[in-house]
């Protein structure tokens, strides 16, 4: 099974995070499309089909990366 680079799915919980503030901030088409986006790769990168369960693989997949550095972790959750 292929495994995500933790440093893209970071980037990527970034990115939605930030997208669904601005788009709950200030609804538009453009903002919508790019959350669309950027949740379908989630998805894909993780193996689901819902962005809930994506987010939550994600969070586990950087947890369980984490724990092999402790010189990273801050102990905050890494799911949005």
């Amino acid at each position: 099974m292929l495994v995500p680079d933790p440093k893209v799915v970071r980037k990527l919980l970034t990115r939605y995070a930030t997208l669904q503030i601005a788009q709950a901030e200030r609804e538009s088409a453009a903002t919508a499309r790019e959350l669309a986006d950027v949740s379908y790769t989630l998805c894909v990168m993780m193996g689901t089909t819902d962005i809930r369960d994506a987010i939550a693989k994600a969070d586990a997949l950087l947890t369980d990366g984490r724990a092999a550095d402790p010189d990273e972790d801050s102990g905050l959750s890494l799911a949005v």
